[in-house]
């Protein structure tokens, strides 16, 4: 376990000791290792180390960033990376907010950690970050619900460290699945433990799901065809939906 890897962990539990009411910072960091086996990564920066595309497209966004200018981050797994398939509704609402697109399919937590400390957020200044990310986490019986909603943390973490003046917009890990289920609870209770994270100040919490979901919790083909991604309809919803708040962040 590095240095850098350790200081990484302290920061972010002296944060969630302020927000969780843990006055012994040293106790909160105890609790944390004796919580966390040695194979819990999600805190851990890790590169997708399998797939060429992942490293153009990384060093595809660094060419992006040093063009500018950059006003607003996307950051996610495949379900952010979906908004380039959008082209009218890109051009609509995220053009004129000079966004840059930070979603990159298969991403788990560990691995926007990694993209974040290897220049994504280099030389930009940008006005807003929104972050979706986390399901990619929650297959199977890898990492709890509070083992992503510390990846979460170390991501805005790391956000606040790097960009000190960009507000962040965490938005609540997005349903899938046809029927509320274990899966789809586990990512709602990681989402509701970062979003103690929300300070109104530099950090903001946006749950939308409801948009998404019928009365009772369904989720349906229409919006989202494999009951993961969502289509066309699915983004404008999440576009309506983000939107206000996100002009509401960036002053505009």
């Amino acid at each position: 376990m590095s240095r850098r890897f350790v200081s990484s962990v302290l920061i972010v539990l002296a944060a969630a000791a302020l927000l969780t009411g843990c006055a012994n910072t040293r106790l909160c960091v105890d609790r944390y290792f004796a919580r966390h086996a040695s194979s819990h990564s999600t805190i851990k920066a890790e590169p997708v180390q399998v797939d060429d595309w992942w490293a153009r497209r990384h060093r595809e966004i660094l060419a992006r960033n040093k063009q500018g200018p950059v006003d607003l981050l996307l950051i996610g797994d495949s379900i952010t990376h979906g908004w380039e398939g959008q082209g009218e509704l890109w051009q609509k609402y995220f053009v004129p907010r000079h966004a840059v697109n930070l979603g990159f399919s298969g991403d788990q937590t560990q691995h926007v950690l990694w993209r974040l400390r290897h220049g994504e957020l280099a030389g930009i200044s940008p006005k807003l970050a929104a972050i979706m990310i986390g399901t990619n986490n929650s297959n199977g019986d890898e990492f709890t619900a509070e083992q992503i909603a510390d990846g979460i943390t170390a991501i805005c973490q790391e956000i606040r460290q790097r960009l000190p003046r960009t507000k962040i917009l965490l938005l609540a890990i997005f349903p899938r699945g046809e029927k509320p289920d274990a899966q789809r609870a586990k990512n709602a209770r990681a989402s509701t433990i970062a979003a103690r994270l929300a300070d109104g100040k530099k950090i903001f919490y946006l749950d939308i799901n409801d948009k998404f979901l019928k009365p009772d919790g369904t989720l349906t083909l229409d919006i989202m065809p494999d009951l993961l991604h969502p289509n066309t309809k699915g983004y404008q919803i999440w576009a309506e939906a983000m939107m206000p708040k996100v002009d509401e962040l960036m002053g505009r």
